[in-house]
């Protein structure tokens, strides 16, 4: 389980905005035959509009001359039929307001296809995609980038922060392409209409677009800071969710809930500082934009009197071109928002994306023909983190078809020791091989394929007994599932369920008993048939009696297999051929069960503390050997 004192993930490789932006179009650019296809029905949808302003203009001025036959007659604009103005008052009337009518049913047709189409390009394409690439990159991660990286970071970005990418596609470059189009066309129409007006109700512009760089400075750190406290919120429910027991057993549920409402607190008070921001943003964009309104009826008012400007085709057109226009601007301000969201969430998942394969195939290497189980480890020097060394100097050979124990104290380097064989990590010094070929000469799935894992804590999925025991050979047949489950000692309790092999399990196995968990794993490891066998403590949580029948039934499945097998307790560690005793990630001592109780050290002292009796010869150091009791 993670901890919490270090929930944001460890990955800080932080790439200029200029970069980020220029991934994100590349990632537009993969669906750019949609992109394109929406902004024209935006195109569309834009220029009906501006055909209604001017069609509202026409009508009011139709209708102005009709009550004032002095005032002047309205132009009919070059689009609409000439008809038009031929035509008596009452029927130019209901022509215009027919007109109208139905540009606005087109324009809301169009609009229904675009909203349809933004969807399906951002809901099924951008977020589909982008989500299945960044779990499928954290499926070729190793262990070592899980064992540094919070599993609440993770959650929060493949699921929260792929928003961020679709926020950039739909909320940046659209949108952006969007108001670049109309801003054009509403600029160009107001221009054709007054060009003075037009360059004073346009005086605004600067301040607007200033205020918008402010903002976007002072955001910027705040949305960061935000998202590294969600990643505490998402880590604090994940773990306290999975250690529920833990919680309950020791009283604390309390305290946990207080736990996590303060870290629902310290987000409410980030977005605070944004939401703070945000709201002085937009009054003064909307200020500004009353401010060129208040120009335009100022200073179009006097030219409509004046008669230098129609009072429809000229300040009626031109006030609702400025209003789309101003609209326009505030969400090209908004879109200052949306950017910084944008490269704050893009920018965590691209460093998922882009993290280090530390455990990958070369191109040039081959599949062995056969497998025959041999390992050796030649000079190992391995540990987790740098300047941190777990196992020192490690020389040990395997032949095939031999059980090998491996013993020592909590921390001695066990479990390090057994997860080089499978290549969960790599040797910092020396190498391990297979058959006399370096690991990093073999394919992973290769390797992996002939090695059977049972681990101390073992993690069963959500789903039916038969697909746990199958999960790594999905195409086993139910007489193949059963087989591994009767050499786990498991087919027993299976059958007592009610639907079998059928029954669906809780998550992580809740509705079974520790033992049961283990015989399933165990079952899951020796229905692929493997080479190798390692198992990491697989009968700490059975009780002696369970233990012996199961490793009475597994003796059968482990013969003509290397084996590799952690143990605590005497009875497990008789059965091996050779034991390696571990103190500090060094061998220090190896012999069967016989050969290390005859000789005063660590082995023996444990095995003595553990039938009840003490070991008067033991060195004081053997004290710290304590674990293997």
């Amino acid at each position: 389980m993670s901890t919490l004192s270090n929930p944001q993930s460890a990955i800080r490789n932080p790439q200029s905005n200029g970069r980020l932006i220029r991934r994100l179009l590349a990632l537009a650019w993969e669906h750019r035959a949609a992109c394109l296809g929406l902004l024209a029905l935006q195109a569309v949808i834009m220029l009906a509009g501006a055909a209604v302003f001017t069609l509202v203009g026409l009508g009011v001025d139709h209708v102005r001359h009709l009550a004032d036959p002095a005032a002047p007659a309205p132009s009919v604009p070059f689009w609409l039929p000439d008809a038009l103005a031929a035509t008596s008052g009452p029927v130019t009337t209901l022509a215009i307001a027919g007109s109208i009518a139905a540009l606005a049913l087109f324009r809301m047709l169009v609009t229904y296809a675009y909203t349809v189409g933004m969807n399906a390009l951002l809901h099924k394409g951008i977020v589909v995609g982008l989500r299945t690439r960044v779990f499928a990159k954290l499926q070729r991660l190793s262990f070592r980038f899980f064992d540094t990286h919070a599993s609440g970071s993770i959650i929060n970005r493949v699921t929260a922060d792929t928003h961020a990418v679709r926020l950039f596609i739909d909320g940046v470059i659209v949108q952006l392409c969007i108001q670049a189009i109309a801003l054009s066309v509403y600029a160009t129409l107001m221009l054709r209409t007054h060009v003075t007006l037009t360059l004073l109700c346009l005086a605004p512009l600067p301040l607007q677009w200033w205020w918008s760089a402010r903002f976007s400075r002072r955001v910027r750190p705040a949305y960061t800071r935000n998202s590294d406290r969600m990643d505490t919120l998402v880590l604090r429910f994940s773990e306290t969710a999975q250690g529920m027991q833990t919680v309950k057993a020791l009283g604390i549920e309390p305290r946990e809930a207080r736990r996590f409402a303060e870290a629902a607190a310290d987000i409410r008070d980030g977005k605070k500082e944004i939401y703070g921001e945000v709201g002085l943003f937009w009054p003064v964009i909307d200020g500004l934009n009353i401010l060129s309104m208040m120009i335009l009826l100022g200073y179009g008012g006097m030219l409509v009197i004046r008669g230098e400007l129609a009072l429809g085709a000229g300040l009626v057109v031109c006030a609702g071109l400025l209003q789309q226009f101003s609209a326009q601007i505030a969400n090209l301000s908004g879109l200052v928002d949306n950017v910084q969201q944008c490269l704050n969430g893009s920018r965590r998942i691209f460093e998922i994306l882009d993290a280090p394969e530390d455990i990958t195939t070369r191109p040039d290497v081959r599949a062995p023909a056969e497998v025959r189980g041999g390992v050796a480890f030649e000079g190992v020097r391995f540990g987790f983190r740098d300047g941190n060394t777990v196992l020192h100097d490690i020389h040990f050979r395997a032949e095939p078809g031999e059980i090998i124990a491996v013993a020592g104290a909590t921390g001695s380097g066990k479990s390090a020791l057994l997860s080089l064989i499978p290549r969960f990590y790599d040797p910092v010094a020396g190498r391990v091989t297979l058959d006399g070929t370096d690991l990093r000469d073999l394919p992973v799935e290769r390797l992996r394929a002939c090695i059977g894992v049972v681990f101390q804590d073992n993690f069963l999925f959500s789903n039916t007994i038969a697909a746990n025991i199958a999960f790594g050979h999905p195409g086993a047949t139910r007489e193949q599932i059963e087989r591994a489950a009767r050499l786990a000692k498991a087919h027993d309790f299976i059958a007592e369920f009610e639907d079998g092999y059928d029954t669906v399990l809780g998550e992580s196995g809740v509705n079974l008993s520790g033992g049961q968990r283990q015989r399933i794993a165990i079952a899951r490891a020796l229905l692929l048939d493997p080479k190798i066998l390692i198992l990491d403590d697989p009968t700490s949580a059975i009780d002696p009696g369970t233990e012996h029948e199961i490793l009475e039934a597994m003796e059968s499945a482990m013969r003509g297999r290397t084996t590799f097998l952690i143990a605590h307790r005497m009875s497990t560690l008789r059965r091996a051929d050779r034991i390696l005793v571990l103190d500090t990630g060094r061998i220090v001592q190896t012999g069967t069960h016989d050969e290390l109780m005859a000789a005063p050290g660590p082995y023996r002292t444990a095995m003595r503390i553990q039938s009840g009796e003490d070991d008067v010869f033991a060195p004081p150091a053997a004290a710290n050997f304590g674990g293997l009791a």
